[in-house]
């Protein structure tokens, strides 16, 4: 008689937000392409669960610099936080971001995404602080992110991304 099978664990999942940017074109199109295309590619990394409507804003710190389309999703996946970072940093290169130091910080780029939060994890390490730690300072992190998540609480500060975002 055969042994039963024994049931195998549920791979863990895990919970994430990502900001999306864009003010330059790609060889794959505008901003808007930009921000599908990178949506897209963040689909092989789980699932994605919801995407925000695109935001036309300013730029903000360095100014001098064409507007910015911006968008925040969510994401159940099964990586951990530093694979999903270096998965999220691999798409930006693959679409043209340029990270060198002869770019501009906070300058013009094709894409950029940011880990905003993962589950309720909160982490300093050099490459990678959790939660984001500009994300409650940030209206075009925040008003996308209010779209999808507004229940979201901050772990440290304890506030709700709406309540972030009327606090502005």
């Amino acid at each position: 008689m055969p042994e039963p099978a024994i049931p195998l664990p549920d791979l863990l999942l895990h919970d994430a937000a990502i900001a999306l940017g864009s003010n330059l074109s790609s060889p794959w199109g505008g901003r808007e392409q930009n921000l599908t295309l990178a949506i897209d590619r963040i689909r092989t990394l789980g699932k994605v669960t919801a995407v925000s409507s695109f935001f036309d804003t300013a730029p903000v710190l360095y100014t001098p610099q064409p507007r910015f389309l911006n968008a925040a999703l969510l994401l159940t996946t099964a990586l951990e936080p530093r694979p999903l970072l270096q998965a999220l940093l691999a798409i930006e290169l693959t679409l043209g971001r340029d990270r060198s130091e002869a770019a501009v910080p906070k300058g013009p780029r094709t894409l950029d995404l940011d880990l905003l939060w993962f589950d309720d994890l909160v982490l300093a390490l050099p490459e990678l602080t959790l939660p984001h730690p500009g994300l409650q300072e940030r209206r075009f992190v925040l008003e996308p992110l209010v779209q999808i998540a507004p229940h979201w609480l901050h772990p440290v500060l304890g506030k709700t991304a709406s309540q972030l975002l009327d606090g502005l």
